[in-house]
């Protein structure tokens, strides 16, 4: 029996003397998921609903956890802005030589998307986005009540419990209490005790807004109207922004659209996928 709280995959020594840890499921056109934030998030537990349907439709997919999260390196000498996750992620794609790829990305990995399609924009083939980080200031961020209740809860002072970590994910990442799962709860609350603070104390994502019009490439975005994370802004941002968009927006459906609409999440992507 696995005694990790998350199945083991590979690693990569990137340029850069960090090692990052990913997996790699499929062959064919390459798509990278690039999971949130948040105390014990890495890509297997964001994606694992997800990643098996559409390595099966004839797509590899690789599913890195980005530094400071996971089972990747968590350095202490460094802020986690953006730009971090960004040259990564580029590194990365340098170590497997995969020259383009398809970025999936939600909240921060959303952010992250966007960013490496501004950095890099010859080695993105599109970009699919779930409530997206990286379209308003801190301040609008601030002001979400998702947001309140993950501050409230990790500033209290005391011990955050599985209970407690079970009600914030179902208060703040979705409107059906039943996905977030006490196998979930687990996978993340292991992964949170071996994260350093500096992680999520020191990240930092800048406003995009004004440069999505430089983004040439193809994009889905898929945005749940119950969010309680992600400021509704970054809804017509985006529609009016991106110049190759789609955007469906999923009622009943808070921040994890992927976990909580995972058969509509698949089946959109995969048409997306095929059909652009």
């Amino acid at each position: 029996m696995d005694a990790k709280p998350v199945p083991e995959g590979h690693y990569a020594r990137l340029a850069n003397g960090l090692t990052l840890h990913y997996h790699d499921v499929g062959v064919g056109p390459v798509l990278v998921w690039l999971h949130g934030s948040g105390n014990g998030a890495c890509g297997y537990s964001n994606f694992q609903g997800n990643v098996a349907e559409i390595a099966a439709a004839g797509h590899r997919c690789i599913v890195p956890d980005l530094p400071g999260f996971g089972y990747s390196d968590k350095p202490l000498d460094v802020d986690y802005h953006l730009d971090v996750f960004v040259e990564a992620i580029h590194q990365l794609l340098a170590a497997l030589t995969i020259e383009r790829a398809t970025l999936v990305g939600n909240s921060l990995g959303g952010a992250v998307a966007l960013g490496f399609a501004l950095a890099y924009p010859a080695e993105v083939e599109r970009l699919i986005l779930m409530a997206p980080g990286g379209l308003n200031e801190l301040p609008d961020y601030l002001q979400m009540p998702g947001m309140q209740a993950m501050f409230a809860l990790y500033g209290a002072g005391v011990p955050v419990t599985p209970e407690k970590l079970k009600r914030f994910f179902q208060q703040a990442f979705v409107v059906n209490p039943d996905c977030v799962t006490d196998a979930l709860v687990a996978e993340r609350a292991a992964l949170a005790a071996v994260q350093p603070p500096r992680v999520i104390q020191t990240l930092k994502v800048p406003n995009m807004t004004e440069r999505l019009g430089e983004i040439d490439c193809a994009a889905l975005t898929l945005w749940g109207l119950n969010e309680q994370m992600m400021p509704d802004s970054g809804i017509l941002r985006l529609a009016k922004g991106l110049k190759h968009g789609r955007m469906v927006l999923v009622p009943q459906c808070g921040h994890w659209v992927m976990i909580e609409h995972r058969a509509l999440f698949n089946r959109t992507v995969l048409d997306f996928l095929r059909h652009g």
